[in-house]
């Protein structure tokens, strides 16, 4: 049944309410076969995130990922050159501020995961349940640091602790910014935009050593991710081994994800991301390559 699901996502015409589910429904299969999946959807509804929060949102990132018009919905900022322009001194150097990697995969993380996460500001429209989840789930984790601490203490709970969340935090900002934050990129504005066009090409398919893939679900398979959702994130391989036209789309190797970084403007006359240098140095968009790629 999922074998026939994954590949009726791929050929079956479909439309933007069909695949941008946002929670992930093979999560809730599992939950309701596995005791393990009973657990996890419990534990990470109640102590580590909002799971219906969460999905909500990731919905919205399904539905507007690579819009110009419909940004801020669980991306990354990102501005055009000539947004970036148009802005006054002080604006441009918080942005750059904002796409430093020291922010983006250190600092960044860190605040989102410890502080940003664990108090919903802007979820005010959406009523009183997502503060109530949000505070219910900070009294949980509230006890459970209480605990370690009464047991092995502050210093040894902050050494082995900490470091984990900070690290975790930043891995998991770096794989969504390679997701979509590559120099052949897709966006487009509202009249344009099609769902089709800004899954595939859009998100990339970050080509991972085996371990690494295992320890990431595979999600680095993100353009097929995104083109439907409903795939098991360990049948994800399965599709690109049908259907090995999709596995060059997007393809980012470990090396060359490092050349992301320094890309932050995009070019909508060259129709691909390029760094602040490419825009300092007067370069024309879409001419010349950037000495980084």
């Amino acid at each position: 049944m999922l074998l026939r699901e994954r590949n009726s996502c791929l050929t079956r015409p479909f439309n933007q309410t069909q695949n941008i589910d946002g929670g992930h429904e093979h999560w809730s299969i599992e939950a309701a076969v596995l005791p393990l999946g009973r657990f996890y959807l419990v534990f990470s509804q109640h102590l580590v995130d909002e799971l219906a929060l969460w999905r909500r949102n990731h919905a919205r990132h399904h539905a507007s990922s690579g819009n110009l018009d419909q940004r801020g919905s669980g991306d990354i900022d990102t501005l055009t050159v000539s947004e970036f322009a148009a802005r006054p001194r002080w604006r441009q150097i918080l942005y750059r501020l904002y796409r430093h990697p020291i922010v983006m995969f250190g600092v960044g993380p860190t605040y989102l995961f410890i502080l940003r996460y664990r108090l919903p500001i802007g979820m005010m429209r959406n009523g009183w349940r997502p503060w109530l989840s949000t505070m219910g789930t900070n009294l949980a984790i509230a006890v459970l640091i209480a605990g370690m601490i009464w047991l092995v203490g502050l210093g040894p709970f902050l050494l082995v602790h900490l470091p984990i969340v900070v690290l975790a935090a930043s891995i998991g900002v770096w794989l969504f910014y390679v997701q979509h934050q590559f120099e052949d990129t897709s966006w487009s504005r509202d009249e344009a935009w099609s769902f089709h066009e800004a899954a595939l090409h859009g998100s990339s398919h970050y080509q991972l050593p085996g371990v690494l893939r295992w320890f990431t679900a595979n999600i680095g398979v993100h353009h097929v991710h995104h083109l439907c959702s409903r795939i098991p994130c360990y049948r994800l391989p399965d599709v690109l081994r049908d259907h090995p036209e999709l596995a060059a789309v997007g393809r980012i190797t470990l090396l060359q994800s490092l050349r992301c970084v320094p890309r932050a403007l995009w070019d909508e006359k060259g129709r691909r991301l390029i760094s602040f240098r490419e825009a300092d140095i007067g370069q024309k968009p879409g001419l010349k390559r950037s000495p980084f790629a």
